[in-house]
């Protein structure tokens, strides 16, 4: 048997990956308070980069998937005691990323203004979507490219570097943002949304250049495309697949969920644009524990320990638990200050004050989602993972979200299909782990 998932050991590769996965939200979250405070169409600016946010959000999900299916892949070899069998395949699977990346981009680029009209941007708001965007856009492949570099870590049970690339880009993010959004007396003048749109593309630069620096230096897998293809490559283009289809669908709620508020009115659409964000970093913040379930969930496999998984799962779930506690009395301690942060104006504060109590009450069902979420990635089961994403979406959150435009439920609609929408997807994997994990304990 494996030795058993300690708490030191599952914290070790947890806290870094927490760091690393609220760097994505808190980069987010700074250019929605920084955005929505500028001094001249600030409203639009934030509605704008809130619709544009979200559509590039699926873009880098969607692609971003083989960062699963490469850690689960490494993972599980490691566990087996076979690294050296794996050494090719992730130099293919970061380059076939990069193509699709650049194929995505090519596609997009020109038709930004029919994608932005059919999310309900209309004059002034689509005009900064179309500007915006089209700087962003190309820090897709970096972006994409160093997520699948930080897989091959996190499939070699580090999470460390994972860690170091996206805090520093965070961090050279924010800088940027006050210099560029605002402008440098004397040095540099005011760019507003576009200056924000410099600052992430120059970050995702600096973080692909770091990605690229660590793997190079610290391990001995190499970046140069090798021939023919590893034999893995077949079930990680097949993972990968499944992933991209499950991201299609939870997108389709995430954008849904943006046209429906943004048909609303401004005000919703940046209420909806500050709740998103602030969703998104508390379930990043858990995700760390998730991430931790995906490394030691695969080794575990790999190794055919399945006590060691039963326990991991349990483990994992009592630390998201904590985590959420953390989460959810701040939120309810800085309920008003929080919106400040993010906004002035009265009618985007009001309707966000009128929601922002269903987004924290949501934060356990949220963990119980995500840590088997990443317990399932580990062990490669994507097709299931697949299957639940495709019934949460289809039978739960689109009937929801409809049945309150129907009603006229305003943003209540909305985040209360985001509800269903995650109970339905963690109720439906702790059912499908306990019935298939638990006659092969040992000890049941």
């Amino acid at each position: 048997m494996s030795n058993p998932p300690s708490t030191k050991a599952i914290n070790r590769l947890a806290i870094p990956a927490i760091f690393a996965g609220i760097a994505e939200p808190v980069l987010s979250i700074t250019d929605t308070a920084i955005v929505g405070n500028i001094p001249e169409n600030g409203l639009e600016s934030l509605a704008a980069a809130g619709i544009v946010g979200s559509f590039l959000s699926m873009l880098i999900w969607i692609l971003g998937q083989t960062r699963s299916a490469i850690s689960a892949i490494v993972s599980q070899y490691l566990g087996a005691g076979k690294r050296e069998d794996i050494r090719s395949l992730p130099a293919q699977a970061i380059y076939l990323n990069i193509s699709l990346s650049v194929l995505i981009l090519l596609a997009t680029l020109p038709f930004s203004s029919q994608i932005f009209q059919w999310l309900n941007a209309s004059g002034t708001i689509l005009e900064y979507c179309i500007s915006y965007y089209g700087i962003r856009v190309w820090g897709f492949p970096l972006t994409l490219f160093t997520f699948a570099v930080m897989g091959v870590f996190q499939g070699l049970q580090n999470t460390l570097w994972p860690m170091s690339i996206a805090l520093t880009g965070t961090v050279i993010n924010i800088v940027l943002d006050f210099a560029l959004v605002y402008g440098v007396d004397g040095f540099l003048p005011a760019m507003y949304l576009e200056g924000a749109a410099w600052a992430s593309l120059i970050a995702q630069g600096c973080m692909a250049v770091m990605a690229v620096v660590l793997l190079v230096k610290n391990t001995d897998i190499p970046l140069r495309l090798t021939l023919p293809f590893h034999p893995e490559m077949r079930r990680l283009v097949g993972m990968v697949l499944n992933l991209f289809v499950r991201t299609l669908s939870l997108n389709v709620a995430l954008l849904f969920a943006v046209r429906e508020a943004t048909a609303m009115g401004d005000r919703y659409i940046g209420a909806h644009t500050i709740a998103v964000n602030l969703w998104l970093f508390a379930a990043f913040f858990i995700d760390g524990y998730s991430a931790a379930g995906k490394i030691l969930g695969g080794r575990f496999l790999g190794a055919r320990d399945y006590d060691q998984l039963w326990n991991l799962a349990r483990k994992t779930l009592r630390f998201g638990w904590v985590v959420c506690a953390v989460l959810m009395g701040a939120g309810a301690l800085f309920y008003y200050s929080i919106g400040r942060l993010f906004s002035s104006d009265p009618a985007v504060l009001e309707a966000f004050y009128g929601i922002f109590f269903v987004v924290i009450l949501g934060m356990p069902v949220n963990a119980i989602a995500f840590i088997y979420d990443g317990l399932y990635k580990g062990m490669g089961k994507m097709r299931l993972l697949r299957n639940v994403l495709l019934a949460a979406t289809f039978l739960g959150f689109l009937p929801v979200l409809y049945l309150g435009v129907y009603l006229d439920w305003k943003l209540y609609g909305v985040w209360a299909a985001f509800t269903v929408w995650m109970a339905i997807r963690g109720g439906a994997l702790v059912w499908n782990f306990r019935s298939r994990f638990r006659p092969l304990l040992q000890k049941a």
